[in-house]
């Protein structure tokens, strides 16, 4: 899916990403974990170009991401985000639209895949559709969030602290359906938090990051049993005891 090859991130003398080469394979589910400022963000955003790395390659599918169309590039890449951005003047209906207007898809295949993702999401469309986000709560918010991200079927979804600003019941049920639809539709996800319990509960494969340097990687299991410094040692102990 993803390769970086001495990738790196720099704004005048301060470099939020450090050089990184490591590869995202097609179909992980790959979690940047690590305090925050520690450039998962910046990260993220390389991509789907709404940021350029200073230097080093980003390949997509063996193809350098700067040679595709960048249009091209965001239709094919989900993206969620904390701050969930739903258009408050469109309907649930209208903002879950928006991408397969985009694709070109007809009006009517538009209002079947927006009724079927809304069932998928726990929405029932008879009541959600026609509401606007501000007669929403935070969860379904982010439930339409998730919708209009993965409606027009992108290969990738990228995930920006999605659940940080959810109460807790809401941010567990969103956990579970994000693990579940990641399993049933095989879809590639590169995920950001701070909270190791999530990390651990969603990677197939952790990303540590510290100060803009990726630590470790590796599985939960092989990071827990090995951690290669005190920053990650101590970030899932912190982990153990907030979860205990």
């Amino acid at each position: 899916m993803f390769t970086l090859d001495k990738v790196y991130k720099s704004y005048g003398s301060s470099t939020a990403l450090q050089e990184t080469t490591l590869k995202i394979d097609d179909g992980e589910f790959f979690v940047l974990v690590g305090a925050s400022g520690g450039g998962k963000t910046t990260f993220l955003k390389l991509l789907n170009r709404l940021l350029e790395p200073t230097g080093g390659t980003i390949l997509r599918d063996n193809r350098d991401i700067r040679s595709i169309p960048l249009r091209d590039l965001r239709l094919d890449t989900g993206y969620v985000l904390q701050q969930i951005a739903l258009f408050p003047n469109l309907t649930v209906a209208e903002n879950i639209a928006l991408v397969p207007t985009m694709k070109g898809l007809a009006k009517k295949e538009i209002a079947r895949l927006t009724e079927k993702w809304l069932h998928i999401l726990g929405l029932d469309p008879s009541i959600y559709a026609r509401r606007y986000p501000r007669e929403l709560s935070g969860g379904q918010q982010q439930r339409v969030g998730i919708i209009r991200s993965l409606i027009g079927q992108p290969r990738i979804l990228l995930m920006d602290e999605p659940f940080s600003a959810l109460d807790p019941i809401s941010r567990s049920q969103l956990r579970e359906m994000v693990k579940r639809l990641h399993r049933e539709f095989h879809l590639s996800v590169v995920f950001v938090t701070h909270d190791i319990g999530e990390a651990c509960y969603l990677g197939t494969r952790l990303c540590i990051m510290e100060n803009g340097t990726v630590i470790q990687i590796g599985t939960a299991e092989e990071i827990k049993a090995n951690p290669g410094n005190d920053f990650v040692k101590n970030l899932f102990a912190l982990g153990d005891k907030f979860h205990d």
